[in-house]
């Protein structure tokens, strides 16, 4: 009878415990469904939202490179110059600043940085044309982006130092009219295309795997598709830049009385002042490139201290050794050869790599604004050619050496398989050249063609009694010193 008494209990248990299984299968159900029918449904596309801290060291990088326009290259250039051209160079330099970034914004931003072919992008983003706050750009991490106004100031600011560096080749003599003229032809046709094929990509989240990869590389500028790596701009800005200036030292012809008066600087005070600015200002210029506040950046801002260092004393101590004194000229221009020299390398090499190329930098530029310099025959102002040409031509080749990992170099990093690929010396060293040679071939065009049209049209050179005057007074009516 216990045992029956069990058997019932247990058999009413589960008989009234059975509604309520069917009420929760039953209530389960739509739940299910909606489950089921969410999975099925498209997945939302994500929003990529722009890093604060990238943005804020983007945006500080940027004003750091305004900085190294103006004042540090005006206060570098005109204290090079003799008095009376003083505030002829600082208003070159200033107002080239000024017009360079207004067309920025108005088409050069958009024919650099739009998809379009090899060369050029295209006219889409006109006077930033669809651009909001909310619009972003792609850094070199996977789903990290930065505000694309940030990135627009930031690529502006190189393109205006990059014209106003061209004045150093031609000062004392150029009417200013016709520099501006210049800098608006070679603004267009030089600088623009040489920023697309070096710098335009489609970012990294395209590289999804290996056919997007190939896909994504054909929109890439033609240098990009080369494989030359350029940081921060050795080919786009230094190269391109001392094309034009050698070119415009030709066919400028060279200052009244050259080689039998004295065009000492007037001011080596302002020159040092300089200096320093550019020294300071390239932190954002270099480090500033990495578009992140990343490792890859604080790599990018040691090397671009160190290797300036070494260049500086390595110009330095060899003039010492030649001249017997060692001068605060060669000591600032050797630190504008490592500045320059560093700049491809700054985010690729170890700090080894850097130590080394800073050293070479300050030699191998010393020989450029001397022996080289003799044996061009050109009456290059300022030096721009023997410095940024000749440091950005042996950084830009340092470079596909000393990125090896084998010798402390990050390396190439691949976007499909997602980690550093095989590096091949020889191979990169090819893509170096590729942009070295491209980069001379592309400006020095460019450069003979604007030249020669305004020069047609304007006339390229002040009247002889007007350089003997100064251009201080003969083209502005003003004088930068009243003793």
């Amino acid at each position: 009878m216990k045992h029956l008494f069990v058997i019932l209990a247990l058999f009413g248990a589960v008989t009234c415990g059975t509604p309520a299984w069917a009420e929760e299968k039953a209530a389960a159900t739509p739940v299910a469904t909606a489950v089921a029918e969410a999975a099925a449904a498209p997945a939302a596309p994500v929003v990529l939202v722009a890093n604060k801290g990238d943005n804020a060291w983007v945006m500080v990088s940027a004003a750091l490179v305004i900085l190294m326009s103006i004042p540090g290259l005006a206060l570098f250039y005109g204290g090079l110059v003799r008095a009376k051209n003083m505030l002829s160079v600082l208003m070159q330099v200033f107002v080239t600043f000024s017009l360079i970034s207004v067309l920025w914004v108005i088409y050069g931003y958009s024919v650099a940085f739009t998809e379009g072919g090899n060369f050029f992008g295209t006219l889409d983003k006109l006077f930033l044309k669809g651009m909001t706050v909310d619009s972003v750009v792609a850094t070199f991490s996977k789903t990290v982006v930065i505000s694309e106004y940030a990135y627009v100031i930031f690529q502006g600011a190189f393109a205006a130092i990059t014209c106003g560096l061209i004045v150093g080749a031609f000062a004392e003599r150029a009417k200013f009219s016709a520099i501006l003229a210049f800098m608006v032809l070679w603004f267009t046709f030089s600088y623009l295309p040489m920023a697309h094929m070096v710098w335009y990509w489609a970012g990294p989240d395209a590289y999804t795997d290996a056919a997007a990869g190939e896909a994504a590389g054909k929109t890439a500028g033609f240098l990009f598709q080369k494989g030359a790596l350029d940081f921060a701009g050795g080919t786009v800005v230094h190269i391109n830049a001392a094309i034009a200036g050698i070119i415009g030292a030709f066919m400028i012809g060279k200052r009244v009385g050259y080689g039998k008066e004295s065009m000492a600087p007037h001011s080596l005070t302002f020159t040092m002042i300089g200096a320093s600015l550019l020294w300071f200002g390239w932190f954002g210029f270099n480090a500033g490139s990495a578009l992140e506040a990343s490792g890859g950046a604080a790599l990018a801002m040691v090397n671009t201290w160190v290797a300036t260092a070494c260049a500086t004393l390595s110009w330095m101590f060899a003039e010492w050794m030649i001249k017997g004194k060692p001068s605060m000229l060669g000591a600032a221009s050797g630190a504008v050869a490592g500045l320059v020299a560093i700049t491809p390398a700054a985010g690729f090499v170890g700090v080894m790599g850097a130590i080394a190329i800073g050293l070479l930098a300050g030699i191998v530029c010393l020989w450029g604004v001397n022996g080289l310099k003799h044996m061009l025959g050109a009456d290059d102002s300022l030096d721009v050619f023997g410095v940024h040409g000749v440091g950005g031509i042996l950084g830009a080749i340092l470079t596909g050496v000393f990125c090896a990992p084998s010798l402390g170099g990050t390396g190439v990093y691949d976007y499909v398989a997602n980690k550093v690929g095989d590096y091949d010396m020889s191979a990169q060293l090819v893509s170096q050249l590729w942009g070295v040679g491209t980069t001379i071939v592309w400006s020095g065009l460019v450069s003979l063609v604007a030249y020669k049209l305004v020069d047609m049209v304007i006339g390229l050179r002040v009247p002889e009694e007007e350089e003997r005057e100064g251009l201080d007074i003969a083209s502005h009516g003003e004088s930068a010193y009243h003793i």
